[in-house]
């Protein structure tokens, strides 16, 4: 239920000193233009970069410098285009100005709009740093509690540039109701225009993500894989990947993925990452937690082959090995059939070589996170962060994947117990298990 604000202060944040921006640009000619309604307002006093209300209070454009010098009094912000807030002093005003509002939240109400074209990602602007703030609550990687972020991001989904009519359906999506005084034709024209990058079509005409420059998978890659006609479902015979870490204060996270033997559709069973903020404190990876995630999709599927990168979990194979490691129709070796080192320069160059091809020709799908609902959606997500961190790493030995810098906190476990299980997936055709449909699991008599 709306309620008068006392003595109201409107901060409108600018990214330069000669530059108020849309935003208050937008205020100003609505405050003196005989045409606008508001200029018939009794009693305010409008100026260039204040406008000064009749029963008390103001609006004011502020660059980063006078954000940072001002009491701190505000009782609302915009932060208009904050992906270009990449300075470190940029980002300090904006943080400056939402501790200030955080502060008077029960008495004043406060609360501020960040408005924004999609983020070039590494640029770490605020626009970025907002958006991974969404992510991790979507993901579950955080307290919801009463976190209150309303996150609203409309965008035009095109995998493929050169077809025309998903093309147009896209900038209907991110353009919405300003379609109308759009010309979608120009618009089309200037996507095929040689001028003009992909990057930028992305970003700025359908207000998509995108992906680094370095990147290892391409977010258009990545998101032309999904089919709403799978679901991996009890009793599939499936090939797992498991990506281990311990925890600590630069923990890797550890993975667990499926790959259905029949058509390489993925997911996501299970991933446990140090979560963000003061929840990480200390955190160390749940491994009992983890073992049972393994012998539940032992349970729920017909697991013919598991490989598992054996560091800092060297004493879980050793028992896994023991008891059904023998049961593996595809095995790595004879006496360790679930070990897999990613370590081995050759054999990680061909499995991560042999997965990217299957993503580029779609021979890899999975369902989209529209499609499902709880832990299911919010892991599906996880996997696709995970995808879209890695970083192309170029050795002598051929191309391997990396994190950004190796302490970052974005993680890229989740693709690479795909790459294992697609792996061992790919092992299996090669051993003739898809074709077995009389294929029975041997079992121990005691």
């Amino acid at each position: 239920m709306g309620r008068p604000v006392v003595a109201p202060f409107v901060r409108i944040c600018a990214t330069e000193e000669n530059q108020t921006g849309n935003t208050y640009r937008t205020v100003y000619y609505n405050l003196t233009d005989r045409d606008c309604p508001l200029y018939h307002w009794p009693g305010h006093d409008a100026g260039k970069r204040e406008v000064f209300l009749a029963d008390g209070g103001e609006i004011r454009s502020s660059t980063a410098s006078a954000a940072s010098k001002d009491g701190g009094l505000e009782t609302h912000s915009t932060m208009d285009e904050s992906h270009l807030y990449t300075t470190a002093e940029l980002r300090e005003m904006k943080d400056v100005v939402a501790a200030n509002m955080w502060k008077r939240k029960r008495g004043a109400g406060t609360w501020y709009l960040e408005t924004t074209t999609m983020y070039e990602p590494g640029e770490e602007s605020a626009a970025e740093a907002t958006y991974n703030e969404a992510a991790a609550l979507a993901e579950g990687r955080k307290r919801r509690g009463s976190h209150r972020l309303y996150f609203d991001h409309r965008w035009g989904e095109v995998p493929d540039l050169h077809d025309e009519p998903v093309l147009r359906q896209g900038l209907r999506d991110a353009y919405g109701d300003a379609m109308a005084w759009m010309d979608e034709d120009s618009l089309v024209d200037q996507v095929y225009d040689t001028r003009t990058s992909e990057n930028r079509v992305r970003r700025f005409m359908l207000n998509a993500q995108t992906s680094a420059k370095d990147a290892w998978i391409k977010y258009e890659q990545w998101i032309a894989c999904k089919d709403s006609t799978k679901e991996l479902r009890p009793g599939d015979m499936v090939c797992l990947g498991f990506d281990g870490s311990v925890g600590g204060p630069d923990a890797d996270a550890t993975a667990l993925v499926a790959c259905r033997v029949s058509d390489g559709h993925i997911e996501l069973i299970g991933c446990w990452e140090k979560p963000d903020g003061v929840e990480g404190e200390d955190w160390r990876v749940p491994r009992e937690e983890v073992a049972a995630a393994v012998y539940q999709a032992r349970a729920d599927y017909r697991v013919v082959g598991m490989y598992a990168d054996p560091p800092h979990w060297d004493d879980y194979l050793d028992v896994w090995h023991r008891e059904f490691g023998h049961e593996m129709l595809v095995q790595a070796t004879q006496k360790r059939p679930l070990e897999w080192w990613t370590a081995r320069p050759t054999q990680m160059v061909s499995a991560l070589l042999r997965f990217h091809t299957a993503v580029l020709e779609r021979r890899v799908t999975y369902t989209p996170a529209e499609d499902r609902v709880g832990r299911k959606a919010e892991l599906t997500l996880t996997l696709q962060r995970h995808a879209l961190n890695a970083r192309e790493d170029r050795r002598r030995s051929g191309l391997h994947i990396r994190k950004e810098y190796p302490k970052s906190p974005r993680k890229i476990d989740g693709v690479m117990a795909a790459v294992l299980s697609y792996e061992c997936r790919q092992d299996a055709i090669a051993a003739g298990v898809d074709a077995a449909s009389d294929w029975f699991m041997p079992k121990r008599i005691r």
